[in-house]
């Protein structure tokens, strides 16, 4: 108040600028803008002391009295006045009110939630500070397309054909600054690290146990000695061709070199299946019949299948057999003569012994077929006795050879087998007996030649590079591509074949036990009850489909369920492996796969380490330990990063594996799929040039199937926060932030589906947010269509 002015009068009110200040994010529209300064100025003039036009008395100028009327319009104006002033001032108080319960309600889930700082949310932490946040710049995030054209994880954020905005690409790189400080005190370089495949990951997650100089038991210690002596790569150069020239000559030697003793075909053959995984003339395997499963049985066979011939065949339809391609047959001879040279084998003998090697493989490779004929022709799974299958193919000592591969287990004449091609098996048998009494060439050992090159293919891994390389030539002669495998992943895969239960106990963490269980429990309840709603339109293949469902029990599984690092000790007490010979190690690990062979007969499945999906087996859904392996899953991650990521890969993959492309849409999903669709046209402005791509079945599903996916991992996680209220967060995250911009990180590049997704999942997030009030963010673009406008399309609840 000025010193000069009486405290009795009261200063005039600021004139208010209406259009100058608008309630946060609640625009004016224009009308509106004119009508209040149309009111202002109006006031301005009831308020001045004269009025153009009046009357004056002697010379002065005389105040006009103004008429009743007059005065009830001023009364009027002033009421409408005052009222439009009381509206913006409660939409004011309303709007702030709204503000504050929302910032309070984002507040109470941030400041009082513990942020995760363990290594693995450090990283997590650094990954996500470099990506972009769906939340912040949501026009550019959500428009990606999965496809043949997609972005690299690189860019994501940007549109295609269009660089970052301005301000996004300065945000970018602040958080690059941001992450260069961080870089020191974390493991690698993490700026631009990028969503691996799962199986990828899992690969990862056993290279840095095997690497690790944690205190190991016996058999983890000679698992770890015998990734490194794969990895030593200078002891494999130097070693060279020796290691198998001296196996040769304790074999008995061969043709080749012109000195060799003459023993028994049967014998050496039952030599190197048994010890050294070598099937020339056949392969072996355990395996179930699909007409005991039908019964309900688990009993396993041997079964006997074709060889994996070395010579390239193609199956000629209008002959109906396999024949040897002209072309190929060059890049195959030089494949030979190149190991034979590499073998110090004179220039002479090598000649005929590779002429021997090709005729010899060009017999067996005529009476091979590829699966699908012999599915169609009943050749498949054939049930025979040993007996009689020494009858028909008697050139092998059937019955040694299966119990030199299968010992411990008990083969007898009387015992069933399963034959998946028995013309073949008669056709060996006749070529081998020819070979062995009746062809000109029998003195040079010909046979014994042919199972020496294939038992050269064999420890071609462990062998010095130049084998590599003549094999590369020989695919790249064929036209096929070799791609180009890093050491260390070549070696975790030979791993697999005898220390597959090593590498299972390695997964195996008993807090990842209780974790991924709970994850699991969760997942695949909301899975059930989701599936309750659901109308296929067909009553009597949907009573049949959740009747399977509801049958179905979810479990994690792993090799070493029942085994404790002791067991796991006693079982690899008699392996014994060299630090500096890999070829010697090599020879243990294919001891080792026999024994896995074996183990078979005993087991209630045959599954694959690397596996990082569930599958059927039962009445169960099994979910391999590989699935929960950083990134996609750490015990110290917030559960909302677990769930946003992981969880949905679990959900996505529980429906593709139960519904598969066994079902049709129903009308109300397939509305909800053409909305959306609709909604990503107009956002993306696809649809301005009347090009609108017309979605085919196979993509309205995908879109269906991934949303109630993103459906059913978020309540999973809500349902998890009802019994365990407590969850750390990263970056001060609140719980949906973090649960979604999780899942929007994760490239659709790692799923085997991506190619019937129209449009990125990430999309779908802005579908979610409009049917819930916990994202972070309302998602609206100011240049495009409003996002949140999607709430018609598909309730959370649907």
């Amino acid at each position: 108040m000025s010193e000069n002015q009486p405290e009795h009068e009261l200063l005039p009110l600021p004139q208010l600028s209406f259009a100058q200040q608008p309630p946060p994010n609640r625009p004016q529209g224009p009308h509106q803008n004119q009508l209040l300064q149309g009111l202002t100025q109006h006031d301005l003039q009831l308020h001045s002391p004269t009025e153009p036009g009046s009357s004056t008395q002697n010379g002065h100028q005389l105040p006009i009295q103004s008429p009743k009327w007059m005065n009830h319009r001023r009364l009027i104006l002033l009421v409408l006045l005052v009222s439009s002033l009381c509206a913006i001032v409660l939409v004011l108080v309303d709007y702030s009110q709204q503000n504050v319960q929302t910032q309070s309600k984002e507040t109470t889930q941030t400041d009082n939630v513990t942020q995760c700082l363990s290594e693995a949310c450090q990283r997590a932490s650094a990954w996500l500070s470099t990506s972009v946040d769906p939340f912040a710049h949501p026009c550019d995030y959500f428009l990606i397309t999965c496809g043949a054209d997609r972005p690299s994880p690189t860019t994501r954020g940007k549109q295609k054909g269009k660089g970052l905005p301005l301000d996004l690409q300065r945000q970018q790189k602040r958080a690059d600054m941001r992450t260069k400080k961080k870089e020191n005190n974390l493991v690698g370089n993490l700026r631009g690290e990028k969503i691996l495949d799962r199986k990828t990951a899992l690969m990862q997650y056993l290279q840095k146990a095997l690497e690790s100089n944690t205190t190991s038991g016996s058999a983890v210690q000679k698992a770890k000695d015998f990734y490194h002596s794969c990895l030593d790569i200078k002891s494999i150069e130097t070693a060279g061709v020796e290691p198998f020239l001296t196996l040769v000559r304790q074999l008995g030697g061969w043709g080749v070199s012109g000195q060799w003793n003459h023993s028994d075909f049967n014998s050496t053959l039952r030599v190197l299946i048994k010890q050294y995984a070598s099937f020339p003339f056949f392969n072996l395997y355990v395996g179930r019949d699909p007409n005991e499963i039908v019964r309900g049985t688990d009993r396993k066979f041997i079964q006997i299948d074709e060889p994996d011939l070395l010579i390239p065949i193609v199956w000629n339809n209008k002959m109906q057999k396999s024949i040897a391609r002209t072309q190929t047959l060059m890049p195959f001879l030089a494949l030979c003569q190149r190991y034979l040279a590499l073998l110090g084998a004179p220039s002479g003998s090598s000649i005929i012994h590779v002429g021997i090697f090709i005729s010899l493989s060009s017999e067996l490779a005529v009476a091979t077929s590829p699966l699908s004929y012999r599915l169609l022709n009943g050749q498949l799974y054939q049930r025979i006795t040993v007996q009689e299958l020494e009858s028909q193919a008697p050139a092998i000592d059937w019955l040694g050879c299966l119990r030199a591969v299968f010992h411990p287990h008990p083969v007898r004449p009387e015992d069933h087998v399963l034959l998946h091609n028995l013309p073949y098996i008669v056709q060996m048998s006749n070529v081998i007996q020819k070979w062995l009494t009746k062809h000109e060439l029998r003195n040079r050992g010909p046979l014994r030649t042919f199972m020496f090159l294939n038992l050269l293919h064999t420890f071609t891994p462990a062998l010095d590079s130049r084998f590599k390389e003549t094999v590369r030539k020989f695919y790249l002669a064929l036209g096929n591509t070799v791609p180009e495998v890093p050491r260390w992943k070549h070696c975790i895969t030979e791993m697999e074949k005898g220390f597959d239960t090593v590498l299972a106990h390695i997964l195996t963490d008993m807090a990842t036990h209780r974790k991924a269980e709970e994850m699991l429990e969760n997942i695949f309840s909301i899975f059930k009850t989701k599936f309750n709603h659901l109308d296929w339109g067909d009553y009597n293949s949907q009573q049949s489909l959740m009747k399977k469902v509801h049958s179905l029990t979810p479990r994690l599984w792993t090799q070493t369920d029942s085994q404790r690092e002791a067991e796991l000790d006693l079982l690899f007490s008699k392996v014994t492996i060299s630090t500096r010979s890999y070829f010697s190690n090599y020879i243990q690990l294919l001891a080792l796969q026999r024994q896995r062979r074996n183990r078979l007969f005993n087991q209630t499945q045959d599954d694959d380490i690397f596996s990082v999906r569930p599958f059927l087996s039962g009445n169960e859904v099994i979910f391999p330990m590989g699935m929960f392996v950083p990134p996609f899953f750490h015990t110290t991650y917030p559960r909302a990063m677990n769930y946003g990521i992981l969880g949905i890969f679990i959900a996505k993959d529980i429906f593709h594996l139960l519904l598969q492309d066994n079902y049709a849409l129903s009308e109300a999903v397939t509305a909800m799929v053409e909305c959306v669709w609709a909604r990503y046209l107009i956002t993306t402005g696809k649809t301005d040039g009347g090009n609108a791509t017309v979605l085919s079945a196979a993509q309205q599903r995908e879109i269906w199937l991934q949303y109630s996916a993103l459906q059913v991992a978020f309540q999973a996680y809500q349902q998890s926060l009802q019994k365990q209220p407590e969850d750390s967060s990263l970056l001060h995250f609140s719980r949906t932030h973090l649960f979604l911009t999780s899942f929007a990180q994760v490239n659709c590049d790692t799923e085997p589906y991506g190619d019937f997704m129209p449009l990125e999942p990430s999309f779908l997030i802005t579908v979610l947010c409009s049917t819930s009030k916990l994202c972070p963010a309302t998602l609206d673009c100011p240049s495009k269509t409003q996002l949140h406008s999607l709430e018609a399309c598909l309730p959370l609840s649907s």
